[in-house]
């Protein structure tokens, strides 16, 4: 067996650092890590000394969303088989449970976050990034539209405008700017993100669970759009575009480092 691509880390009392650990692919998601990191989550969630999670990825890199070269394999491999959105059976749940748990869950922002990786960021309750982050949600640049819920993420923490920007032009922004939108909570230098992450996640746990329970909840339910429906509706556009030319073309200009050359027709 391979290393784990999720390890976590008892590093305070009640928190525990969960890491997405593919770093030579800059964290990026394949069905073995959104597995991983769901049992991980599962077991932290039954676990009544854990009050609270930090997020982060192994190495330079929070998370690159999907690993792209595996997307490729799947498009052409599974895809007829499936008729389904790459890793849509997996890591949708990841992005339900996140918001759905009893734990308040913080993102360390260590570097990259794109797309998927985004998204993940944007599903947990709070996010702190280094000066090194850089984020984006990046789906348009390879055919697609937000994928993981970033479109009902994206317009309650930046607004509707920015969020349309940001989807539509697939821009990456510094944490500087990710700060000025808010995107982000607060940034600070590398070397001090665990720290800080951890800081903050030690205050919430050391709160009354049962409060910290009942206040996210209270907050998620105020934001009355459905996310089911927000993933359902993904799942379909996704559905809808898997098979053209237009992602293939996304993904291999990505692998080659080129401009997309996508159809006009």
């Amino acid at each position: 067996m391979g290393e784990p691509t999720v390890l976590t880390d008892r590093v305070a009392d009640g928190v525990v650092l969960v890491t997405m650990n593919r770093p030579d692919r800059g964290n990026g998601v394949v069905p073995e890590l959104a597995a991983e990191l769901a049992e991980a989550l599962t077991l932290l969630e039954a676990d009544l000394s854990v009050r609270a999670v930090v997020l982060t990825g192994a190495g330079k890199q929070f998370s690159a969303g999907a690993d792209l070269k595996a997307f490729r394999r799947y498009l052409d491999e599974e895809l007829p088989r499936t008729g389904e959105p790459y890793n849509a059976r997996v890591i949708f749940p990841v992005i339900r449970q996140i918001v759905a748990s009893r734990l308040p869950v913080v993102a360390a922002i260590n570097g990259g976050a794109t797309a998927g990786g985004l998204d993940l960021a944007l599903a947990c309750d709070i996010r702190i990034a280094s000066t090194a982050a850089k984020l984006g949600e990046t789906y348009i640049n390879i055919g697609l539209p937000p994928g993981n819920g970033g479109t009902w993420f994206l317009p309650r923490l930046v607004g509707t405008g920015m969020a349309t920007e940001l989807a539509l032009t697939g821009d990456v922004v510094d944490a500087a700017r990710a700060l000025e939108i808010g995107l982000v909570n607060r940034v600070v230098e590398p070397g001090a993100l665990l720290p800080a992450a951890t800081e903050l996640a030690t205050r919430i746990a050391a709160k009354s669970w049962r409060a910290v329970e009942a206040t996210k909840q209270s907050l998620r339910a105020a934001w009355s759009v459905d996310l089911n429906s927000t993933l359902n509706t993904n799942y379909w556009a996704a559905t809808g575009l898997h098979p053209g030319p237009d992602v293939r073309e996304g993904i291999d200009a990505f692998i080659e480092r080129r401009p997309a050359r996508f159809n006009r027709e």
